[in-house]
């Protein structure tokens, strides 16, 4: 029976290492900045990511001088970088001013969906 046990409870803690999710390290522009109008964004993440269940969508929530009654989708492509834990999202001319709010999904290895959710303002 006790061998069972420290079985089990070394192959918990040999595997914990496969079961670490990633988690956003760094992004261009940064959550809450103010910026000057960019074409580029830029997420980099703990671990490699899996490019095809990984993206992002940017919306505009706020644009001076005109109402929004829902936020608009920006255009945009999206790849995971060279590293393979960055996430390239790229617009086909650079943002208005105005206030965004970028919601990201990723996949590393692990399979295991994370998402998250950041603001910033181009000025």
């Amino acid at each position: 029976m006790r061998i069972g046990i420290l079985a089990a409870v070394a192959a918990l803690a040999t595997a914990s290492p496969a079961l670490a999710h990633p988690k956003l390290v760094s992004a261009t522009p940064a959550p809450n900045a103010s910026v000057a109008a960019t074409g580029r964004l830029q997420l980099t993440f703990s671990e490699p990511l899996v490019a095809k269940f990984s993206g992002v969508e940017l919306v505009m929530t706020d644009m001076p001088g005109m109402k929004m009654s829902t936020p608009m989708k920006m255009t945009a492509s999206t790849a995971v970088g060279p590293d393979g834990k960055t996430v390239v999202v790229t617009l086909a001319k650079p943002l208005p001013r105005g206030t965004y709010r970028l919601d990201w999904h990723v996949v590393s290895s692990d399979t295991h969906r994370v998402k998250g959710s950041y603001g910033f303002m181009v000025r």
